[in-house]
């Protein structure tokens, strides 16, 4: 797979697929620029090179069509101030006015394309769209790892167009590399850490990692879940009835492989899912009716941080409760920072993208991991050992 390092953009329009779905506010303010900030030595080293930038991005999921909210014209005046040069906009990712425009674009110059998914074509992959998206550049860049495993046709189908000339963008070789390295030759204690709220959404992942890890800690949602099948009342916790069975099983599997897989022994409670609810704690496996587990208690906190510190390698992803809100964010915290003492130690940590990505970012720790993914759904399928649309278009040359 060619890497952007191998390419000289010279005289190129690079036709460069980013993930620009940042959040926006009531005033299309953008209240997030990560994934921007992310994109920005991909699409310098093109500039450097003395090549134009074409952008396509998605944003936000708009239903039938144009919708003014999930515009990427709200983008340009950040993209301006960013690189200091000439930006224009294409009110369509297709037709005349992205032929004309693209056709004059200068070297140092950037054109950003308008939503690829007001067009139902994108999200169908529709060779035709990606014919029409491909005529605009002279080499593609994927750059949008967070998408790399849906079959768009932005993200897979254009690449044939490109059969020399496609390159994976900085972003994109950093994930993949990264989730390589908890995959493969890891150093040990390994520890994953797995939150969030169902584990419906962490099956695949959980049966791979139990032939990898050492330490397999559960939090969030989901855990409950493992607490019930591990025969504890859980009053009105979340817990999928349909999955009791399954978590048994994980938790045999488990103990077949040698593998510590950790259930919070306490919890933080609340008499309803609320920041203002009344809050208690209690023994995770004895949660009183009509009460809820929305964090980690405080013994469970301290148990996983000390698996944590012994760590040579840690993966995390979801978080340990309802962090959102205030009340239910401390162990979320605690985890964090006892995965960043660890990082200061030596160890390497990998944050999965999604809401614990979100959590080390809000707490500011974002600089003091390892890695930080902005994949979400694309690295967990990455390592559940699915192959992921978006890179097999850059590697494969058969079309």
């Amino acid at each position: 797979m060619k890497t952007i390092d191998q390419y000289n953009f010279a005289g190129k329009k690079a036709l460069v697929r980013v993930d620009f779905n940042v959040p926006l506010d009531e005033n299309y303010h953008i209240t997030d620029d990560n994934r921007i900030r992310a994109a920005v030595p991909t699409i310098q080293k093109i500039l450097n090179d003395g090549g134009a930038v074409i952008l396509m991005s998605h944003l936000g999921r708009p239903k039938g069509g144009p919708e003014d909210r999930y515009s990427l014209t709200h983008l340009v005046s950040r993209l301006k101030e960013e690189f200091n040069t000439t930006v224009m906009f294409a009110n369509d990712c297709i037709g005349p006015e992205a032929v004309t425009l693209a056709s004059a674009l200068k070297p140092g110059e950037i054109l950003l394309l308008e939503n690829l998914r007001f067009h139902k074509a994108e999200e169908k992959g529709d060779p035709d769209f990606a014919k029409q998206l491909a005529a605009l550049g002279d080499v593609y860049v994927n750059d949008a790892f967070g998408t790399a495993h849906r079959e768009h046709a932005s993200t897979a189908v254009v690449a044939r167009y490109f059969p020399n000339d496609k390159v994976v963008g900085y972003v994109m070789q950093a994930e993949l590399e990264n989730a390589r390295r908890v995959l493969e030759n890891v150093e040990r204690p390994y520890t994953a850490i797995m939150g969030g709220a169902k584990i419906s959404d962490k099956i695949l992942i959980i049966e791979r990692l139990l032939d990898k890890v050492d330490n397999l800690i559960i939090g969030g949602g989901m855990s409950y879940t493992f607490v019930k099948a591990d025969g504890g009342t859980i009053g009105s916790s979340l817990v999928e009835e349909d999955k009791v069975d399954l978590a048994a099983r994980l938790i045999a599997m488990a103990r077949e492989k040698g593998v510590q897989l950790m259930i919070p022994v306490d919890s933080v409670v609340a008499d309803a899912f609320s920041n203002d609810a009344n809050i208690d704690t209690c023994l995770s496996h004895h949660i009183k009716p009509m009460w809820m587990g929305l964090d980690i208690g405080p013994s469970a906190r301290e148990q996983y941080a000390a698996v944590i510190a012994n760590s040579k390698t840690i993966l995390w992803n979801g978080p340990m409760g309802v962090f959102e809100m205030s009340n239910f964010s401390v162990g979320t915290e605690a985890v964090a920072e006892a995965v960043v003492e660890a990082t200061s130690r030596g160890a390497y940590s990998l944050i999965g993208g999604g809401d614990s990505a979100a959590a080390v970012n809000q707490l500011g720790y974002a600089d003091r991991v390892s890695y930080v993914s902005t994949g979400g759904g694309a690295l967990l399928e990455y390592m559940e050992g699915k192959t992921l649309p978006g890179v097999a278009a850059i590697e494969r040359n058969d079309y």
